[in-house]
């Protein structure tokens, strides 16, 4: 059984830090009530199958939990009423799981597809138990903090992201069971079309080509990653296993962009900011009333370090970044380089040479010739007349961010 993914317990020891909030979470619920009320929504709303008469499914429900190593887990197995989507879903309440399939699923699943399903939905059980339900504990937080109306942007796309990786971790699940990317493949392809023969092969081809035309691609749904990039997932952790990872990550979560950030990635664009601001700040002439007050608004604890310098680690990060980054990162120097009219236009040569320096020439040309409606010709001009006038500032060696 393969262990939690990284993302998982990440956001559980982000939330084991916040006391309160965890301790109120994980506090013991019976929920006896709500079990009851359930299975009596589910008896009037669906067919539950019969262990006797259905044997064929129940085979399959005791196969998959015994390889997951939870064949005591009570488990009952449903079909919807009135409900032509394909589907399959699970509720787990108060130490039973609850399995409900929706439209024609049985009759289009062969016996092994069935398995992957009926493997990936316990599977989501099989990761509430793991770490002794802590994972089950955080995934009850980000769901309820994304879901309050006024929830940050990052908390919501936290719990998407824990959402996606959870769906990732289930196919695992049911590579487990089933020692078989195909019909894990073929399932969902199945199931998103109603397609009554899919070629596994064929779909993962299908799946590459759509990674060669465009690199950066990455998971948009809410809930589940899109099938191709799920097919590309379970194959590579086929073909690699945990070494895989990183490159599944790349599929899920893509470069930090400002508009998609989660809790992580805010912080990092936190850090970013911070090492940016350092160096473009760096010059004694820069540190005006007005600058140092801008500054203030990232960070009140914020303080100018002298030995701040321009590393290599950080031009490459810069360049490698989302184009989101890049320009939140010149709309940024702009801000600083507009806020002191005292200044002139030196700042705007130290940003020119700057942004050069650190592989954000094209992005702060293009900003600048938007926002201040310049021409080609217009931009060169400015350029050359603050260069000039950057140049014959008089600045100290430990002014200067770059390395000796």
């Amino acid at each position: 059984m393969p262990q939690a993914i990284a993302y998982h317990t990440r956001v559980a020891n982000y939330f084991k830090q916040q006391q309160k909030t965890w301790d109120f979470f994980a506090a013991a619920n019976t929920r006896k009530d709500q079990l009851q009320q359930f299975k009596l929504d589910l008896l009037k709303n669906s067919y539950k199958f019969d262990p006797a008469s259905d044997s064929h499914i129940y085979e399959k429900v005791n196969l998959a939990k015994e390889k997951l190593g939870m064949p005591q887990l009570p488990v009952f197995v449903y079909q919807a009423q009135y409900a032509d989507e394909v589907n399959a879903s699970i509720v787990f309440i108060d130490g039973e799981a609850h399995i409900v399939f929706s439209g024609k699923i049985t009759q289009l699943l062969t016996d092994d597809e069935l398995l992957a399903v009926l493997a990936h939905e316990l599977t989501h059980i099989k990761l509430y138990t793991m770490m002794e339900g802590d994972l089950e504990i955080a995934d009850r937080i980000i769901t309820a903090i994304a879901n309050h109306h006024n929830t940050e942007p990052a908390y919501f796309e936290t719990a998407r992201l824990f959402r996606l990786y959870t769906e990732i971790f289930c196919d695992r699940g049911a590579y487990t069971v089933t020692s078989n990317t195909g019909q894990i493949i073929t399932s969902l392809v199945k199931i998103a079309t109603g397609l009554e023969t899919v070629n596994a092969e064929a779909y993962l081809k299908q799946a590459e080509e759509i990674f060669t035309a465009e690199k950066t691609i990455r998971a948009n749904t809410i809930t589940h990653p899109e099938n191709f990039i799920r097919a590309r997932a379970i194959q590579l952790w086929h073909d690699h296993h945990e070494e895989a990872d990183k490159e599944i990550s790349k599929m899920i979560e893509g470069l930090i962009n400002v508009d998609a950030l989660d809790i992580f990635k805010q912080q990092q664009l936190t850090t970013l900011t911070q090492k940016f601001l350092q160096l473009l700040l760096k010059p004694k002439w820069f540190q005006t009333v007005l600058t140092q007050s801008q500054l203030k608004q990232f960070s009140k604890d914020f303080k100018l370090d002298e030995q701040a310098v321009l590393e290599e680690k950080l031009v490459n990060e810069i360049s490698d970044a989302d184009s989101s980054i890049k320009d939140y990162l010149c709309y940024l120097m702009l801000d600083f380089i507009l806020i002191d009219p005292a200044l002139e236009i030196v700042p705007f040569g130290w940003a020119f040479q700057f942004a050069e320096d650190i592989k954000l020439k094209d992005a702060f040309d293009a900003i600048i010739k938007k926002e201040l409606k310049f021409s080609d010709k217009k931009l060169q001009q400015h350029k050359e007349i603050s260069l000039t006038a950057y140049y014959e500032v008089k600045e100290g060696a430990n002014e200067q961010v770059y390395q000796d």
